[in-house]
């Protein structure tokens, strides 16, 4: 009874946080009417979250009804569809992040031209497609499963459960995490090994102060993502080799989606926490700046006085001008 009221509090957290998050960045990119990398690729992120958080009152629903499934067919098909491709789209943006972050470390004035806004919305797009394609199984095979008292569940109807279960598994947690991850790892040593190594020239130290920033706030809502979904692959994996799994191991499985479910409100707080341009930039969207009035002292018409409004002069921005702290080193 306990799991559907855990399940109800990540939800509302999830998505008040990640449509703050959403709001603050569109607020910030009308204002400014510059979009960085960064800021597209967190915007990303919490689009996905939104998205996949979205889906969980049908879970807290099934919860609630032991397992049935009053949504029908279609619906089956398009939340287990969106849970699956929220899920992978989440990594491959994580991915794709770190690579970005590996040019702007590595090589941040060589591959200045490719690091545009332009470039990261494209790569955005193929995440998507990929993603999509990633999860075509998903889109064939979910659907409406009887139960013995006569309702019906929503799940993956593979053609042959036992042989298809095995190889979907594996599928899923080769391209949704362990592929991802070793590329993430990968690709963060080489990070380390060239700031611990590097003897060549150095950009401005402003710069550079930006980039390592972001860099360690994308390797925060990395390891938090890995965390929090770690134990529900692993646990997929060691399904594989139960026949009748205990109380314990159900149990365990679902403290384990809870956590994939949590990483999804996380990431918010992360932005928040680490990024002190975010949290003012917050602070602009929540409460903006109005204009001020000002009496004209221009008689007119016997003496009456003209009252206009004059806007305030716009504020200097700060240097950096991103959602991130890194963005000059985003253009």
């Amino acid at each position: 009874a306990i799991l559907p009221v855990i399940f109800g509090i990540i939800c509302f957290l999830g998505l008040v946080a990640n449509s703050t998050v959403i709001y603050t960045i569109v607020k910030k990119t009308k204002s400014l009417a510059k979009q960085t990398v960064p800021d597209i690729f967190i915007l990303n992120l919490s689009v996905v979250d939104l998205l996949f958080l979205l889906g969980m009152p049908f879970l807290i629903h099934q919860l609630l009804g032991n397992g049935t499934w009053h949504f029908g067919a279609i619906m089956c098909t398009v939340i287990t569809a969106l849970d699956s491709n929220s899920q992978i789209v989440s990594t491959y943006v994580l991915t794709a992040m770190t690579l970005d972050r590996y040019l702007a470390t590595v090589h941040p004035i060589r591959f200045n031209h490719v690091r545009t806004p332009r470039v990261a919305a494209l790569v955005i797009g193929l995440v998507w497609a990929a993603s999509e394609l990633t999860i075509i199984p998903v889109w064939l095979y979910a659907g409406l499963m009887p139960l013995p008292d006569g309702s019906v569940a929503c799940a993956l109807l593979l053609p042959n459960p036992v042989s298809d279960t095995y190889w979907f598994t594996l599928y899923q947690f080769f391209l949704a995490f362990a592929l991802p991850l070793a590329i993430i790892c990968l690709v963060f040593f080489k990070i380390l090994q060239h700031v611990s190594a590097s003897v060549a020239p150095l950009p401005p130290r402003s710069l550079r102060v930006r980039t390592k920033k972001v860099t360690r706030m994308a390797v925060t809502i990395c390891l938090a993502f890995f965390i929090c979904w770690a134990p529900y692959y692993a646990l997929q994996l060691v399904h594989l080799g139960v026949q009748k799994p205990s109380l314990a191991f159900s149990y365990a499985y679902n403290i384990a989606i809870s956590m994939g479910y949590a990483n999804s409100c996380i990431n918010p707080f992360i932005y928040i926490v680490q990024s002190e341009a975010f949290r003012k930039q917050l602070l602009r969207a929540i409460h903006p700046v109005h204009r001020k009035v000002r009496v004209n002292p221009s008689f007119i018409d016997e003496g009456s006085v003209r009252v206009r409004m004059v806007p305030e002069p716009p504020q200097q921005e700060e240097a950096s001008g991103e959602m991130m702290p890194s963005n000059v080193d985003s253009e």
